[in-house]
């Protein structure tokens, strides 16, 4: 059994790339594997190893500058979820390309899981998804408004585009375990909504915290590692990963088709040109020959989750 851990802090980092390297030894001295970003921004990442090995990297980042509280979350996957360590410096770390935006100068209202409820069924409140579309597909919150964005980066055109919507609204966001909504909120305080809210800890505390008969939330919850989902409990969902186009499929999918392992599925076989479709059998072919050797075992057959880890 492996710990997955999941975590962010804005801070000032003046120097990420001085912190890099020995963070990286670190990891890897202890057994950890998976993705961390760094930037002047602050850290972000989720890793998993063995439980004291997790216990000891949290030690580690809060003993970096500025770092004492971060937040992080726990969780359990019976497979290795990553295979390798990477520590890579970012720009930002989860882009959202809003340089004038600053989760460190003040951020929407934090609502605890045990009072989400209470308020997205406020009449006077519009709830909104800010995750991508892929992962809104799997699992959100009754009522709440999907702006189908492909990316985080899209998110303010999409409000600039609909904002007449909410007027007079309380406006609630949630995303996978909150960072997204530090930059949300702080965005939407910028253009001048003045009752913000956002789900503490994201759907992940939500999903850890609520009974699953007192729940709101339909459907699973889209991770980045190989777990593909979670459900309810922190339980692993039933997803696998389609590592054309890295989005949830369901087993049932498999026999669809148009689904090629590690080539296609339904959601991209016409997004992709054959040339496309040749590398991803190389790259499918080489996989295999790396499982036959036992060099991993994962549920997700690659490991190149996506930078937006959150």
């Amino acid at each position: 059994m492996y710990t997955v851990c999941a975590l962010y802090h804005f801070t000032r980092f003046p120097a990420p790339a001085a912190l890099q390297e020995p963070l990286k030894t670190f990891c890897d001295e202890n057994g950890i594997t998976g993705t961390l970003l760094l930037a002047n921004e602050g850290i972000n990442g989720t890793v998993a190893g063995k439980r004291d090995g997790i216990e000891r990297l949290i030690a580690y980042i809060q003993s970096m500058p500025g770092c004492a509280d971060f937040e992080w979350k726990l969780s359990t996957a019976q497979d290795r979820p990553f295979i390798r360590m990477k520590v890579r410096l970012k720009k930002e770390i989860v882009t959202m390309g809003q340089p004038d935006v600053d989760p460190l100068a003040k951020v929407g209202n934090y609502v605890d899981p045990k009072d989400w409820n209470d308020l997205i069924q406020s009449e006077d409140v519009a709830v909104i998804d800010t995750r991508n579309d892929y992962e809104v597909a799997i699992g959100t919150f009754e009522g709440a408004i999907d702006p189908e964005t492909a990316s985080f980066r899209e998110f303010p055109q999409w409000w600039e585009e609909n904002k007449d919507r909410f007027h007079n609204k309380r406006i609630a966001m949630f995303c996978t375990g909150g960072i997204r909504c530090e930059k949300s909120t702080n965005f939407l305080m910028g253009q001048g909504v003045e009752d913000v809210f956002h789900l503490k800890g994201g759907i992940l505390k939500y999903l850890e915290d609520v009974p699953e008969e007192d729940s709101t939330w339909n459907g699973s919850c889209f991770v980045f590692d190989g777990r593909v989902s979670v459900e309810h409990g922190l339980k692993e969902g039933p997803h696998i990963l389609c590592h054309a186009c890295r989005r949830p499929l369901m087993p049932a999918d498999m026999q669809r088709p148009e689904y090629e392992q590690g080539v296609s599925c339904h959601q991209c076989a016409s997004e992709t040109s054959e040339d496309d479709k040749n590398r991803f059998r190389e790259r499918q072919k080489q996989i295999k020959l790396a499982r036959e050797r036992g060099d991993r075992h994962l549920k997700a057959d690659v490991d190149d989750v996506p930078d937006e880890i959150s």
